[in-house]
């Protein structure tokens, strides 16, 4: 019997195994098959506090993983498989293996939806990018694409302005998504071109993105364009399949929470991207990590 388990391994997950190892916890931290979250996909991280020289995203993972080891947190790098939070102790399946709990944290976050292209994995933090907070820095006075039609790619692209010298939008349909405020700002920008019923095809570039293979959906017609940084915004999803029918989840599939990290389940916890539809930032998944692990430890004390 475990006092508490923890599900997902990025900044949300490891800052809760930090927090609840120096209480003397001992979390399991079910950590995935690919560990650490997105911020695995992130080349250079340079608004986490602490890096005034910037840190590199799995380099910031294993710090934060080595650390909670140290106050005793114990790591399995597998997948759960389903879990059981209807009755008491909630049980977690990794395979043919039950693990049982007083309490849990989830924190599996939320995974970018991605275009499926081969060139779009290759050069991914290679000017592949979906998220411009994290990286529009790095595109100073540079061309970029950003793909996608809805209030996400507008807040990417008019982001992305602080920065580059020539926003174009690339975008399926013959009409945005986006809500008029957002449409209002991103056409009044002498920095935003918009290009529609238009895919990427391909992403060209060998180590680096050098442009875009863009197909018009209407005539067939192909070309390139050049340009050195390709953002994706055509949304997230949550990581929330294995939670279905057991927790409670709004129309987009996103953990809903409850007075801080609280959910419908007492003694089920949650923190991140999983259940935050706004922001996703490392530092604000980190912090909502710590307050888990705090309202964890003070559920636990209640049972005693």
């Amino acid at each position: 019997m475990r006092d508490l388990i923890i599900i997902g391994s990025g900044p949300a997950g490891l800052t809760a195994a930090i927090y609840a190892g120096r209480v003397n916890l001992k979390p399991l931290v079910i950590a995935g098959r690919q560990p650490g979250g997105q911020l695995m996909l992130t080349s250079k991280v340079e608004n986490y506090p602490g890096f005034p020289d910037g840190v590199q995203g799995p380099e910031l993972i294993d710090r934060m993983r080595r650390q909670a080891e140290h106050f005793g947190a114990e790591f399995l790098d597998d997948d759960v498989t389903s879990v059981i939070f209807s009755s008491h102790p909630f049980k977690v399946r990794v395979g043919n293996e039950v693990y049982k709990a007083k309490s849990v944290i989830i924190a599996t976050g939320s995974s970018a939806k991605w275009l499926g292209l081969d060139s779009e994995q290759r050069l991914k933090g290679r000017g592949v990018s979906i998220c411009s907070v994290c990286d529009g820095f790095f595109f100073k006075d540079k061309d970029v694409v950003v793909v996608g039609g809805g209030d996400s790619t507008m807040y990417e692209a008019l982001d992305l302005t602080k920065f580059a010298r020539k926003v174009e939008v690339i975008y399926w349909g013959d009409k945005l998504r986006a809500s008029k405020v957002l449409q209002e700002k991103a056409l009044k920008s002498e920095k935003i071109y918009f290009r529609y019923n238009s895919v990427i095809e391909e992403i060209l570039g060998d180590d680096r993105v050098e442009g875009v293979l863009i197909r018009d959906v209407k005539t067939g017609e192909r070309h390139k364009l050049e340009c050195q940084g390709v953002f994706i915004a055509i949304g997230y999803k949550p990581n929330t399949e294995i939670f279905k029918g057991q927790i409670e989840l709004d129309e987009r599939g996103y953990i809903i929470r409850k007075n801080r990290t609280e959910t419908n389940i007492r003694g089920v916890f949650v923190a991140g991207d999983v259940c935050d539809r706004r922001y996703r930032q490392a530092i604000i998944a980190a912090a909502m990590g710590s307050q888990a692990a705090v309202d964890a430890g003070k559920y636990l004390e209640s049972l005693d």
